[in-house]
């Protein structure tokens, strides 16, 4: 077992530190930050053609047939979590900048993770089928509901710096349309995009990469450092953890409330408590002005890492039971 594994580190966050570290010395600028631009552009709309190709009519299909399921899914997702973030207003000044904040709320706006949902899901034992299509389709809800709510909750310039009409329409564009273009050619490409399914992922991760690079640039020309300190980085960790702890008992004690089997529970649980990452930062990319992303997104990547370890915990614990 090596150190990742031990401490559960995920790989791909270690990079993204590796390329926020390299942005802070060799920051893109000029005619290079023109091309980067255009090339995040590019990756933005690959990313989310291929989660269009990835999607099937049948996991739409069997998670339909359990609609309770997924609505409680979404009220987590969409409505417990921003209400959470909103609350968080509370530690301002005293505990979090305002900067940090609005991180929280644009990451509780969020739709839910694909993969990783999926993956907890697997291991814990849990309702497979219905975590397929409920993450799915919190990729595809986000697209319209994160703008929306982050028009309603974030009344800062940030929100106000362009037309939400805009960002929505930009969005369609450079998210929803390559999206279902990707979903309308899997009857051609679908095999394939089941073969390759490694590959395309680290297609996903290339994605994010290069809009994280190009967003700290912009944060480090317009000093991001010297608005957080080592104070603030721990900070985001522990209220993270806070955060995570009470949506996952929300989702757990919930989910028995109303009912819902062993299965179904474990799907709630870890479909419900995610955000993504890979939905959050390219979307970041469109609705903030790139001066201020670097501090938006903060929070969602200290944030996702804080979910795989105690989520991994949780799956394991859910997998050792009898059935």
């Amino acid at each position: 077992m090596n150190i990742l594994q031990r401490f559960k580190l995920d790989p791909f966050l270690l990079t993204l530190i590796c390329v926020v570290i390299t942005a802070n010395f060799f920051p893109c600028e000029g005619q290079t930050k023109v091309f980067f631009e255009n090339l995040t552009t590019f990756a933005i709309g690959l990313l989310f053609f291929m989660h269009g190709a990835k999607l099937s009519f049948q996991a739409i299909v069997i998670g339909i047939k359990n609609w309770r399921l997924h609505l409680v899914i979404f009220m987590t997702t969409f409505v417990i979590f921003p209400i959470l973030g909103v609350m968080m207003q509370v530690l301002v000044p005293s505990f979090l900048s305002q900067n940090l904040y609005l991180g929280f709320v644009y990451l509780c706006v969020l739709p839910a993770t694909v993969q990783s949902a999926i993956a907890f899901t697997s291991i814990a034992k849990g309702n497979v089928a219905a975590a397929i299509c409920s993450a799915s389709a919190s990729t595809l809800l986000g697209v319209f509901i994160s703008p929306v709510l982050v028009s309603l909750l974030m009344h800062t310039q940030a929100s106000n710096s362009m037309n939400m009409l805009d960002a929505i329409t930009s969005i369609m564009l450079k998210l929803m349309l390559p999206f279902l273009l990707g979903h309308l050619s899997r009857r051609f490409i679908g095999k394939w995009v089941d073969k390759y399914k490694s590959v395309i992922s680290k297609t996903d991760r290339f994605s994010i990469l290069i809009v994280v690079y190009v967003a700290f640039s912009d944060a480090v020309a317009n000093g991001i450092w010297s608005q957080i300190s080592l104070l603030s980085l721990l900070s985001i960790i522990f209220y993270s953890i806070i955060l995570l702890i009470i949506v996952l008992l929300i989702t757990t004690y919930g989910s028995r409330l109303l009912g819902f089997n062993k299965e179904d529970e474990i799907t709630i649980v870890f479909c419900g408590s995610k955000k993504s990452l890979a939905s959050g930062i390219p979307m970041a990319s469109i609705i903030f002005p790139m001066s201020i992303i670097g501090i938006i997104i903060l929070p969602l990547m200290i944030f996702h890492q804080v979910q795989l370890m105690i989520c991994a915990l949780l799956a394991a614990h859910y997998a050792k039971r009898k059935i």
